[in-house]
Formats: C-alpha cells, structure tokens, sequence
C-alpha cells in the first residue's frame, strides 16, 4: 500500500474514533460494554515478580478471549449504530479520492525493471517485472488479490529473486501475527515448490550459487527473531542447518547480502549495539564475526571493491565514517 493511501485510511480511522467518542445515545447507556475478568497471574523476571490481570487475554484460542472480543466489538456497532449512514458515507468518500489504478515506481535489478500495481476493485497488490526496458512484455510475479482469497487477512511481505532471474521467495502471513511462511516459485514454469518454511519472518538470502538460501525464525511466542537457518533448495526441511542462535534476548538478528553480492552478512543488534558476521557469497560455508560486539557500540558495514566501509559510534557520539583494507582472504 503506498504512503498516501496510507495515510488517507489513516485519517478514515481517526474519524471512526471521533465520531465513537462523540456518541452520547440512549441505546449507548441501556448496553454495559463488556468488562474482562481479573484473573491473577505472577509473572516473574530477572528477580522481580509482578501481577497481570490479564494475561489470560494472551491465549488466542481460548474461546473465552474469543466471546470477549465479540462482545466487544458487538458493543461498538451497538454505540455507533446512529452512526452507520455517515461512516458509510465517509468511507465512500475517502475511498473516492484513492487512485484506483495506481502503480510504484520501477526499479531496475539485474536486467529486470521491478514495480507493483493496483488495479479499481481490487485491495491487495500484484508485483510485476520487465525484461530489459519497460516497453517490453509483463510478467507477473505474485497476484496477492489471487492469494487473498478465502483469508479475512492476508500480507506478503519480501520477495526476493535469485541472481540468475529463476526462482524467486516471499512471506506469507494469513494470521496478522507476523509470523510469515516462506514460499518458492520457479518462475519459468510457474510451479510452487513442495517445500514451505513457517515461523519466519519472511524474508531470504540467495547465496549465489541461486539454490543456498537463508533465513530467519522467530520465537513463536515473543517473535523474537533469533535463529538463522541454511536451506538448499530441492532438499527437506529436517535437512535445515541452523547456522546461528542469538542467544541475548535483548538482541534480534537477521541475514541479507551485501550490495556488492559479494558477502552474505548476518546481523545481531540491540538498542545500543551491533554485531556483524559475514560469509563468501559464492561459497557460503562458515561465518567469521566482522567486530565482536561490546557495550554501547553500534556499527554498520558496507563492501566495495577490497574495502570495507563503517559507520560506528565508537568515540563518536554522532558517528564517523572508517574504512579497512580486510580483504576476503585474510577472513578466510
């Protein structure tokens, strides 16, 4: 969804919430809203222990969170019932000043020229891609209106293509969790593969040999992500190496490729530091850590050529600009 259309529905919710908070009807007063039972919970952490109330609204499968939720939103279309012709209203008009036919600006990628579009009548985005230029033929990459169907919720999230324009990843979500499940399609023949990938946040590296891919998992119940698995494709799941644990819970990691494509670099960051480790894009094997994290630093990295360049805070309140000369085979 692009950031003014964003925006607009952004401004339709806002109006929904004034017009709830301005009722004041009769029929408001006659229908209690719905109160959440107390249930005592101690909870306890690093040595504290502290009570939440409420902690049972946690268990999504309950069917007594699920008679709660109902109830609640039953009480909201009681309270703005008054009000059901104006927000019909409202919504029309401010769906009336979204462009129905819209599309992103292309962006080229090895040889390819990468947007997505709208199309009137249609909610979700379908992803599309040029050979060459971008008079030449369309393909569609992902019709996600296509995928919605039969989902009340549906986001795909990070599709990414192999370097050899072939295979291509992208996450799923059909909860509204965040926990995204990974799909590949060959974009040759059109075919899904067998293999899915679930718990993750969506997301995928291609090594560049277009078969070794990476990605992270999240902690199903906090959504941490923290581990970093090694995926050939045409193989089982089971035969998943896991190639990092980030074992902090205060820090979360993911995997990406330089912008030189030349390294594979896995990222552990925290609010006040960072931790990169990187690998041989061509021949992704073991992980060598780039700077071993400490306290209160935070860095990035970037390659080009036989250079490596960072930005860091260290004695550098507001950051400075550094370069090595590392080349890949004193790392190897």
């Amino acid at each position: 969804m692009s950031y003014i259309k964003r925006n607009i529905l952004l401004l339709y919710v806002l109006l929904y919430v004034l017009l709830f908070t301005m009722c004041k009807t009769k029929r408001q007063f006659e229908m209690k809203p719905p109160i959440a039972e107390k249930i005592r919970k101690e909870l306890t952490s690093n040595g504290n222990t502290r009570i939440d109330n409420y902690y049972w609204l946690k268990e999504r499968d309950n069917p007594k969170v699920i008679e709660y939720l109902k109830a609640e939103n039953e009480y909201t279309e009681s309270v703005m019932s008054d009000y059901s012709g104006i927000r019909k209203k409202l919504y029309k008009e401010i769906i009336g000043r979204i462009k129905q036919n819209d599309e992103s600006v292309p962006y080229k990628m090895n040889g390819y020229f990468y947007y997505n579009r709208y199309e009137e009548g249609k909610e979700y985005p379908i992803y599309c891609r040029k050979p060459g230029n971008l008079k030449t033929r369309e393909e569609i990459l992902l019709d996600v209106n296509k995928l919605a169907n039969g989902h009340k919720y549906c986001n795909v999230t990070s599709i990414s293509i192999s370097k050899n324009n072939r295979m291509m990843s992208y996450g799923l979500d059909t909860v509204s969790r965040r926990l995204y499940v990974i799909y590949f399609k060959d974009l040759v023949t059109g075919k899904l593969f067998d293999i899915i990938i679930p718990n993750s946040t969506g997301s995928v590296t291609w090594a560049n040999d277009n078969k070794t891919v990476f990605y992270t998992c999240k902690d199903i119940e906090t959504l941490r992500a923290c581990r970093i698995f090694k995926h050939i494709l045409g193989s089982s799941l089971q035969s998943d190496q896991e190639v990092f644990y980030e074992k902090d819970p205060t820090f979360s990691t993911e995997v990406f490729k330089t912008k030189s494509e030349k390294f594979i670099s896995i990222v552990s960051h925290g609010h006040t530091s960072s931790e990169f480790q990187l690998t041989d894009a061509d021949n992704p094997v073991d992980f060598k850590v780039f700077q071993p994290r400490e306290k209160n630093h935070k860095y990035e990295i970037a390659h080009y050529k036989n250079k490596f360049y960072i930005t860091t805070n260290w004695n550098a309140k507001n950051f400075r600009l550094m370069e090595t000369d590392l080349h890949i085979e004193r790392m190897y």
